[in-house]
This record gives structure tokens, C-alpha cells and sequence, in this order.
């Protein structure tokens, strides 16, 4: 198919849309369930979905226990790799700063820079162990200072938390750890249950019921993003090696069946080359990648030749996708022009492999076309800007006067009145213009 000279070599056979009615559906029937019913129907639900019985707080004695199963190697790396998000969000925080000013009015206004009270990290585990995902939004909650973090992970294979997983909440500094997974677990974190300490905002990412679920209860709690399958794409030109675009897209498509895989180059060559890397990749992987990555790729894995590097980033532009790399000359003009991803990988040196696990930016970023109006997590996420004002008597007489007679311009004559008073107390001897009082 072309398009304003924008080929098709390879197109998506499915979309996400017919997935989501489904979603819905589930998650409606759950949320109703549990609001009604609290942690009972969070206890029924772990034991139909997960097979737990088991207590859904873990216990400080359970997480020394489990995590000294972690050999010191592992360990290591963990530490590592949460040691560099956490430097990363501290250096995210000191971007934001208080200030407070004095206009010539005499209005001294301000700004406070405050974390949120409570955080839910969720953590989800199935077909992997998402160990980074543990440290990617613990640790950005705690260098956002948040007084309460609450996890949430699933038991893994029969057990309680992957051991991995369970060391790196604790290791990122979890104040409450809880064994629960999907709709019920975002459900616990937003409602306060098991705990008594409702979330302010829940993060991490999920299936498509988790993601569905966050969705639902947005608005009742705060979220990081609308979440879907994971996606990447990659911007290559003619300089790039069709080897290592090809392994960046099976690395990505390897997350699941729905996860979109994009190549967006103006050289057909290195297009079709990657076309045939690509299934001699996949066919290359252990069992469960390849099953995955396989379905992927088949479904909604596409590659899209443009003619300029215009259209190129325009095309990306419109994917606005979770991951974008970048394997092209003039790194710089990108970076200055591309403006929708959540996160991106300028040059073959790196790849969201890196921002998966360990270079320091966070990997919960937003998908299915989010990153045009929204960043991924970040230690903002977890900050609140909050404004405050007071001001002289003397700047309330010109603000004041103002305020009168635009709020009965709208129509709103309470509004007028609170500073009809405030003008007649402050100054019983003036007479002020304040518009034309309100009849109806």
C-alpha cells in the first residue's frame, strides 16, 4: 500500500481494537465485584486466577528468607541497575524547583514541589520475571521522596514472588510488599485494601487487563500511563546494520504476542534485509521467545519505506511508539526534530535492551499512541506542583476591582460579592467600579 510516498514492504495483519471490548468487560465484572466485597473478593480472585491462599502481605521474616536465595552475582547487577534509576529520578527531582514571586500588584505567588503520600508499584510476572520492572518504579518513587511505596507482584509458578523480583523490591526500598497480581492487585493498591492506605497514584505495567483496569479507576487514583503491549520502532537509513535493527525488533517482539514491531527507513535494501533477518531471528530463540516473538512479528510487525528523513520522522511521529531508536547519520537533527516516544535510543551504541534494564532512564513508558500527549514514568509522576498566593491589601484593591467585574460579566455574582466586601472593609472611604450586579 503507498501512501504520500510512503510504502508498505510489511503490514500489520491485526490491530489492538478489537482486544479492548473484552478487556472491559472483565475488568467492569472484577472492579464491581471487589468494591463490593473488598479483600474477600481479592482473596477469591487470587485463588481462582493464581491458585493463593497464601498471605498477601509479605512479611519481613518471608522477604529475608526468600531473597537469600539470591546468589551475590544477581545481587550485584540488581543493585547496579537500581542504583543507576534511582540517580537518574534524583537527577529528574532537582529539575523541578520551588520558587515564589512578588508582581508590581503586590501578589506574592508561589510554587511547592511535594511528593505524593502513598505510590502502588505493580510488578507483573508471567511468561518473564520482570525484576527491572521492580526497581524501575520502586526506586523512582523513592527518590521522589514518597513517604508510603506499596508493591504488588504475583506469585510466579505455584510459589510466592519470583525471588528476583521480591529482592528487587526490597533492594529499591517497598515499605509494603503484597502477593497479588492483575485486576485484583491494581484494585487492592487503589482502594487501600490489605493495607488501609489507599494509593494516590499506581504505576507499572500489566496486561491488557491490568492496563485496562488502571484506565477504569483513573480519576478515583492517579496513573503513569495508558499501557498496552510493549512496542518499538526503529528509524534506519542506509548507514545503519540490517543485523543489529533486525535483533533490536526480535528483542522488543520477544515481550508477547501483541507487542508491534516497526522499521521505518528510506533503503528499500536494508528493508528487505531486515525482512529476511528478521524470522531466522525469531526461529533462532528458545521456545516461549519464539512463540512469542514469532506471533508478533506475523501480526503486527511492519516496514514502512519512506522517501526523505522527513517523512521518516513524521511516520514515527504518527506511531508515536513506547521505544524509538535511532540508527542513522546526523544524530542531532533527530533528537532536535522527532517529538512522540516515550523513550529514545540515539545511535547502535545503545538499545532499549539498555533502558529495559539497566542505563537509568525509566521503562515504563506509554504505548499505543499515549507518548503524542504523554512521557513515560518518571519521578514527576510522583511529584505534585502545587501553586499558593497572598498578597497586600493594596494589591487586593486592584485585583480585587478586576475580579468583581469579570465575575459578574460571567455572571457570578457570590464570586463578585467576596471582593465587593474584602474592598469595602479594606477601604470603607473609596468608591469602586464593580460592574453591573447580577438580577438573574
Amino acid at each position: 500500500m503507498t501512501t504520500n510516498t510512503t510504502t508498505y514492504l510489511k503490514q500489520a495483519r491485526k490491530s489492538h481494537a478489537a482486544e479492548t471490548a473484552d478487556a472491559q468487560h472483565v475488568v467492569h465484572e472484577m472492579l464491581t465485584a471487589i468494591e463490593k466485597n473488598g479483600e474477600t473478593a481479592v482473596r477469591d480472585y487470587a485463588l481462582k486466577l493464581d491458585k493463593w491462599q497464601h498471605d498477601i502481605i509479605v512479611t519481613n521474616e518471608e522477604i529475608e528468607r526468600r531473597t537469600h536465595e539470591v546468589p551475590a552475582a544477581q545481587r550485584r547487577d540488581i543493585d547496579f541497575a537500581a542504583a543507576q534509576v534511582y540517580e537518574f529520578a534524583l537527577k529528574q527531582k532537582q529539575s523541578l524547583s520551588e520558587f515564589e514571586a512578588t508582581t508590581s500588584t503586590g501578589v506574592t505567588a508561589g510554587q511547592r514541589v511535594i511528593p505524593v503520600n502513598v505510590a502502588g508499584c505493580y510488578v507483573p510476572t508471567g511468561r518473564y520475571a520482570h525484576i527491572a520492572s521492580a526497581y524501575m518504579s520502586v526506586a523512582t518513587a523513592k527518590a521522589a521522596g514518597v513517604p508510603t511505596i506499596i508493591a504488588c507482584s504475583p506469585p510466579y509458578r505455584g510459589g510466592g514472588i519470583h525471588p528476583h523480583v521480591l529482592y528487587g523490591l526490597k533492594k529499591a526500598g517497598a515499605d509494603v510488599i503484597m502477593t497479588l497480581g492483575g485486576v485484583q492487585a491494581i484494585a487492592a493498591l487503589a482502594y487501600g485494601l490489605f493495607t488501609g492506605k489507599a494509593a494516590d497514584i499506581v504505576v507499572g505495567p500489566g496486561n491488557k487487563f491490568v492496563a485496562e483496569a488502571k484506565r477504569t479507576l483513573y480519576g478515583q487514583v492517579g496513573i503513569d500511563v495508558f499501557a498496552g503491549p510493549s512496542e518499538i520502532a526503529v528509524i534506519a537509513d542506509d548507514t545503519a546494520d540490517a543485523e543489529v535493527v533486525a535483533r533490536d525488533l526480535v528483542g522488543q517482539a520477544e515481550h508477547g504476542h501483541e507487542s508491534p514491531a516497526w522499521l521505518i527507513t528510506n533503503s528499500e535494501k536494508l528493508g528487505r534485509r531486515v525482512m529476511e533477518l528478521v524470522p531466522r531471528l525469531i526461529d533462532a530463540l528458545p521456545p516461549t521467545a519464539r512463540d512469542a516473538a514469532g506471533a508478533a512479528w506475523n501480526n503486527y510487525g511492519e516496514v514502512v519505506l519512506c522517501a526523505t528523513r522527513e517523512q521518516m520522522a513524521a511516520t514515527a511521529d504518527r506511531y508515536a511508539p513506547e521505544h524509538l531508536e535511532v540508527q542513522a547519520a546526523d544524530l542531532d537533527w533527530w533528537l532536535e526534530n522527532l517529538t512522540c516516544y516515550g523513550s529514545l535510543f540515539l545511535g547502535e551504541e545503545t538499545t532499549v535492551a539498555f533502558g529495559d534494564k539497566a542505563s537509568g532512564p525509566n521503562h515504563i513508558l506509554p504505548t499505543k499512541g499515549a507518548a503524542r500527549y504523554s512521557g513515560g514514568l518518571s519521578v514527576h509522576k510522583f511529584m505534585k506542583t502545587l501553586t499558593w498566593q497572598r498578597m497586600t491589601r493594596a494589591a487586593a484593591k486592584q485585583i480585587g476591582g478586576t475580579t468583581a467585574r469579570i465575575s459578574r460579566l460571567e455572571g457570578m455574582e457570590a464570586h463578585a460579592r467576596t471582593a465587593d466586601y474584602r474592598l469595602e472593609k479594606y477601604f470603607p472611604n473609596e468608591k469602586f467600579e464593580l460592574g453591573t450586579p447580577v438580577s438573574v
